[in-house]
């Protein structure tokens, strides 16, 4: 039996579109002045060492926004640079320059598998800081209430088997009660190596009948 379900957020739970364009181009445009300015600030410095740590040499200030708006070119999911994008969307947010994007579907069987009692947590690249802001700027209103927790690249990789093994166990729950939803089919694969039941979410294709993971077309077409 399902007792909690992990979700990713891009292109399952949030359209593609959304994080392409508009957080990811928000993002390329302010991330080099909130470096700069916030530089002097413990959090953002150590991320701004973290950066140094992950390509291998010490960097100015300048160089590390180069890397950064590089790695932002390449859509690279590295953990400083998603740490640092979520400290700076946050002023997006409440300034009201954009709202998070959430399918329908989505919200409304989240609110349902809430008031049924199942555990909702949420596994992506993004930092956790980012997928709060994200719930909590939503259509459909705050959000952040239904979830009882949210994990991000600092646990690993989203396509390594670890990181659901640490999930499972830092929710204290068997693997084999745990759901989780993503659209891409590496991560599943991982997840499933874990013990852990997936669904892919498949929302601008046909569905494919023999995918090595149940596929669906929308929240609505789980059943737990």
């Amino acid at each position: 039996m399902i007792k909690a379900v992990i979700t990713d957020i891009e292109g399952t739970t949030t359209s593609l579109s959304f994080v392409k364009n508009i957080l990811f181009p928000y993002s390329r445009a302010h991330i080099a002045d909130f470096a700069r300015n916030h530089a002097h600030e413990l959090s953002v410095n150590a991320l701004l060492e973290e950066v140094c740590q992950v390509v291998g040499e010490q960097l100015t200030t300048e160089q590390i926004i180069t890397q950064l708006l590089n790695w932002i070119d390449q859509d690279k999911k590295v953990t400083p640079l998603k740490s640092l994008q979520g400290l700076h969307w946050e002023a997006g947010y409440q300034k009201g320059d954009f709202v998070g994007h959430l399918y329908q579907d989505a919200a409304e069987n989240l609110k349902k598998w809430h008031s049924q009692s199942l555990a909702l947590y949420v596994y992506s690249s993004g930092s956790v800081h980012a997928q709060k802001l994200l719930f909590a700027h939503t259509d459909f209103g705050d959000l952040t209430l239904l979830f009882s927790g949210y994990f991000d690249t600092h646990i690993g990789g989203k396509q390594q088997t670890s990181s659901y093994s640490y999930i499972a166990e830092n929710i204290g729950l068997p693997a084999e009660q745990l759901l989780f939803l993503s659209d891409i089919s590496e991560e599943l694969n991982a997840a499933k190596a874990a013990g852990f039941a997936t669904i892919q979410l498949v929302r601008d294709t046909p569905l494919d009948t023999q995918a090595a993971h149940t596929q669906v077309a929308s929240f609505d077409d789980i059943s737990i």
